[in-house]
């Protein structure tokens, strides 16, 4: 999924500056990284928002066109008013082709209600992450990474080291061990549940 953003370069620079941006509508940000300098932007503030809603946005490999001249990037950092819904800056880091990216993707669950965990003893999945650290080439990112949850049991986790990862991406884990994605907490359901289910479909 190819992701494009406007942008213009930013002359003023300065809290007073960026006030006057935003109350003008603008977002104030920074394209940073690679070979060249540092690059102070400003996006459409309602563009942007509606922009951050969106879970790939925040998984994707990004080209923004800065008054005609495509940038190559990744959103590294996003800084939201306390309490209104709006957006004071956004961080972009320039990515390169040839070299490995590090980045959050998230994780999307299926097969939870199927698995025996939760069909046949009753227990409820426990979701431990909801992101994934992964490194990769840029062309290999994933916008998310699905999280097949079919076999799991009662009492049983589902590990980073058991995840099928897409080619070319790799987990990466601070610390020892292997981290818990998710797992199935039992809840005492089990027979009771499944008899439940028989009447519900015999009705």
């Amino acid at each position: 999924m190819e992701i494009q953003v406007k942008a213009s370069k930013r002359e003023e620079q300065g809290s007073g500056a960026s006030r006057r941006l935003r109350r003008a509508g603008k977002l104030p940000g920074i394209i940073y990284g690679g070979e060249q300098e540092a690059l102070p932007v400003t996006f459409d503030h309602n563009d942007m928002y509606h922009m951050l809603q969106k879970e790939a946005f925040h998984a994707s490999v990004l080209t923004i066109d800065v008054d005609g001249t495509k940038h190559t990037a990744v959103l590294r950092d996003s800084q939201w008013h306390a309490y209104r819904q709006q957006v004071l800056h956004v961080d972009f880091q320039r990515v390169d082709a040839t070299h490995k990216i590090h980045l959050k993707v998230p994780l999307h669950f299926i097969n939870a209600d199927i698995c025996p965990g939760v069909k046949l003893e009753g227990g409820m999945v426990s979701h431990v992450l909801s992101e994934l650290d992964v490194q990769c080439l840029p062309k290999d990112l994933p916008e998310f990474i699905e999280v097949d949850l079919k076999d799991l049991t009662g009492g049983k986790s589902l590990h980073v080291s058991e995840l099928a990862l897409p080619a070319g991406v790799e987990a990466v884990h601070h610390g020892e061990g292997d981290p818990i994605v998710a797992t199935v907490l039992k809840t005492g359901g089990g027979d009771g549940a499944d008899e439940a289910e028989g009447e519900g479909a015999s009705a």
